[in-house]
């Protein structure tokens, strides 16, 4: 926003400032009703002054004069440069621009340095890792198309973002890895946003170079596995430890909804006794820091018991012995492929088996699967969680009934009415 014809300047002496007969000089800017005063470096005395304006014709009032005239025309000249650089004029930007000072430039590496830092003990390393990630593409697209090692924040446009975009679609990865997904690229970006809010919050940046982008994510097909297969998975019995007991601790989290990070971190404590005097599961998510309550069913209850004599979850203090998140992801593709099922076995898809298969398709209103999965919104449930065909085939077969037997009362009415 220009702030023309709102600016002005005037010359005015700090009396209290007196020394030996002569007084300070100080200039006052005006900018849309904002004032801000500095010294000139320069004092009078009082018979040279009138009202703002040096009087007089010697040599110390023309010369004095003159270098006032010169303040006047070097704030004039900034005022000027501040518009046609489309920067915010202020009696700050102009006293800084005149007196050299330079307003901090923070850069874009600099930014993700201190968010990283900022929030290292506040996201889980799976979240945190995710940002690593999108600073090193960014790393890599201003080396590789910019040929710049860095850029200020002020520099950042919606065409930096766009072609950041068309980066990252484009990008071949150098490994086994596939190229990205619209949705990956999607979430570099939205990181990289949530980046730049925390820069505006701090005043780093005076205006939103994503406002006119807009993230588009493709809706994706949660998967789940349907009661065949979970059955499969809780009968199959292998002959390796390791494999039965990935198995068990996956299958525990698709009766209880718990993510990898919530079983690892199940302690005794966790488990209590719930109103109804049944068992129950109650924590707090690790990415909402929402409270969840799970009262346990008898499959996710065996589990438990099977394992509460195991000196591995014994010696951590938690109530069951989960491998790590490398060991877990590797034995569960074992398991999926000796089960014979072609889903990627991920505790995303166990906490999708709950919300559908286990609870939706089994009647369960959607309000107490989103209590239960620990959500903010019903509507993060209802993208988690849909109603399979089997629970809408069962609702619809109820309706059928219920019309048929409402037909039949009606006819019987008529016939003792005699119509």
């Amino acid at each position: 926003m220009h702030n023309k014809n709102t600016f002005s300047t005037a010359f005015l002496l700090r009396t209290a400032k007196t020394k030996q007969g002569k007084t300070p000089i100080y200039c006052r800017i005006t900018v849309n009703g904002q004032r801000i005063e500095f010294s000139v470096k320069r004092s009078v005395s009082s018979k040279l002054w009138n009202n703002g304006r040096v009087k007089g014709n010697s040599e110390e009032a023309r010369t004095l004069r003159e270098y006032l005239r010169q303040v006047e025309a070097k704030l004039f000249e900034h005022y000027r440069n501040l518009l046609a650089d489309n920067e915010l004029v202020t009696v700050e930007a102009l006293k800084n621009a005149y007196l050299g000072i330079e307003k901090k430039q923070h850069s874009l590496l600099e930014l993700m340095d201190y968010h990283n830092h900022q929030l290292k003990d506040g996201l889980e390393w799976g979240t945190l890792k995710n940002y690593f990630t999108t600073q090193n593409y960014v790393k890599q697209f201003l080396a590789e198309r910019l040929r710049k090692k860095d850029i200020y924040l002020s520099q950042l446009s919606y065409q930096f973002i766009t072609e950041l975009e068309m980066y990252l679609r484009t990008y071949q990865p150098k490994d086994h890895r596939k190229p990205m997904g619209n949705n990956t690229v999607m979430k570099h970006l939205e990181r990289l946003r949530k980046m730049v809010n925390l820069a505006i919050k701090n005043e780093w940046l005076d205006k939103d170079p994503f406002h006119k982008f807009k993230l588009k994510f493709e809706k994706k097909d949660r998967g789940y596995l349907t009661q065949d297969e979970l059955r499969r998975l809780e009968e199959r019995d292998f002959r390796l430890d390791r494999l039965n007991q990935t198995r068990d601790i996956f299958v525990f989290s698709c009766y209880t909804g718990l993510s990898y990070a919530e079983v690892y971190d199940l302690k005794p404590e966790h488990i209590i006794v719930g109103m109804d005097r049944e068992r129950w599961i109650r924590g707090q998510r690790k990415k909402s820091k929402e409270w969840y309550s799970v009262p346990l069913l008898p499959q996710a209850l065996a589990i438990i018991d099977r394992y509460k004599e195991n000196v591995m979850a014994q010696a951590n203090g938690k109530v069951l012995p989960v491998y790590t998140n490398q060991k877990t992801n590797a034995y569960l593709k074992e398991v999926a492929y000796l089960c014979e099922i072609e889903k990627n076995l991920t505790y995303h898809l166990a906490r999708h088996t709950f919300a559908t298969t286990v609870t939706l398709a089994n009647g369960v209103p959607i309000e107490s699967v989103s209590k239960m999965l620990g959500h903010t919104s019903l509507r993060t449930t209802q993208i988690y969680a849909r109603v399979v065909e089997q629970k809408l085939s069962e609702d619809m077969q109820l309706l059928k009934k219920k019309l048929a037997n409402d037909g039949g009362r009606a006819s019987d009415e008529l016939k003792k009415s005699g119509t």
